[in-house]
C-alpha cells in the first residue's frame, strides 16, 4: 500500500516533502520514516533535483516518533531498542546529513524530539515566529535518540545542549535563533515564500560544490586539522573538473553572471 502523510513534489529543481499529519502534529511513523530516508537518497541521485526543502502541515512540523502503534511497551529482548535505533531514527538523520544536495528545514510549528533533530540536521534552518523546539525526551523518561547528543553539542555547545536535555523546557523560534539553532526567523505567513526563495538561490547554483562544501563542513565537526585540510584539498580536486566550476571561473574573467546547471 502506498505511504500516507508525506507529500513530494518537484519544481524547477526543489524537491519539497511536507510532512502531512497535521492531526498528530506529523508524528512520524515507521513507513513515513523510510519513505523520508528514501526520498532523501533519490534525491541525492537526481540531477534534477538541486536542494530539499522539509516542512510541515497544520500547527506541528514534526512532533516526533509515532509511539501509538506501541514501540514504547511490550516485552523486549536485549537488543531489540538498540536495533531500532539504529535501523530507524539513526537512518533518518544520517539521510539528512548525508544527502548530496542542500537540505533546508522551514520549521512551521512545533518540532519535538526526533522531528526537533530532524531540522536541526537540515543545512539551513527557517523557523516561524510561532515555531517551538523541545527536547521531550526527558519529560518521559527517556535517553535523546535521533542523534541528539551528537547534533546539539556541535551547535550550540555541551552546557546549553545539556540545559535544553536535562530540562526538557520548549524553546521559542527567537530563543533558538538567538542560539544559533535557527538560521533566522520570519512570520508565519511568509516561512513558505522565503524557504521558496532560499531554495530557488540554492537550484540556481553549482550542485557539486554545494555538495562538496556540504561534505567538508560536517566532517570538520569530527576530525583534525590535518584531516580537514587533506579533505578540502580533495574537494578541490573533484570540483575543478565540474562543468560548474569550469563556468564559474569563465564567467568571471568574461565579467558576467554564471549560469551553472548542476554539473
Amino acid at each position: 500500500m502506498p505511504v500516507t502523510g508525506v507529500l513530494h513534489t518537484v519544481d524547477a529543481g526543489v524537491a519539497h516533502l511536507t510532512l502531512d499529519r497535521p492531526e498528530a502534529l506529523n508524528a512520524l511513523t515507521p513507513d513515513q520514516r523510510e519513505l523520508l530516508i528514501g526520498l532523501l537518497a533519490d534525491a541525492s541521485a537526481d540531477p534534477a533535483v538541486r536542494v530539499v526543502v522539509v516542512t510541515g502541515t497544520g500547527r506541528g512540523f514534526c512532533a516526533g516518533a509515532d509511539l501509538r502503534g506501541g514501540a514504547a511497551g511490550g516485552e523486549r529482548v536485549a537488543g531489540d531498542v538498540a536495533r531500532m535505533i539504529r535501523t530507524g531514527a539513526q537512518r533518518l538523520i544520517a539521510a539528512v546529513l548525508d544527502c548530496e544536495k542542500p537540505v533546508i528545514a522551514a520549521v512551521n510549528g512545533t518540532a519535538a524530539g526526533l522531528g526537533a533533530h530532524l531540522a536541526l540536521a537540515c543545512d539551513l534552518v527557517l523557523a516561524a515566529e510561532s515555531a517551538k523546539f523541545i527536547e521531550v525526551f526527558v519529560r518521559r523518561g527517556l535517553v535523546p535518540d535521533g542523534g541528539g547528543a551528537y547534533l546539539l553539542p556541535r551547535l550550540i555547545g555541551p552546557h546549553r545542549a545539556k540545559e535544553l536535555m536535562f530540562f526538557g523546557d520548549a524553546l521559542r523560534a527567537a530563543d533558538a535563533e538567538r542560539l544559533g539553532l535557527v538560521n533566522r526567523v520570519v512570520p508565519d505567513a511568509e516561512l513558505d515564500k522565503t524557504a521558496r526563495d532560499w531554495a530557488a538561490r540554492l537550484a540556481v547554483g553549482p550542485t557539486r560544490a554545494l555538495a562538496l562544501t556540504k561534505q567538508l563542513v560536517n566532517a570538520s565537526l569530527d576530525g583534525d586539522r590535518t584531516a580537514a585540510f587533506a579533505a578540502e584539498a580533495a574537494a578541490q580536486e573533484i570540483n575543478i573538473t565540474t562543468a560548474d566550476a569550469q563556468e564559474g571561473v569563465r564567467s568571471f574573467v568574461e565579467r558576467r553572471s554564471p549560469e551553472y546547471r548542476g554539473r
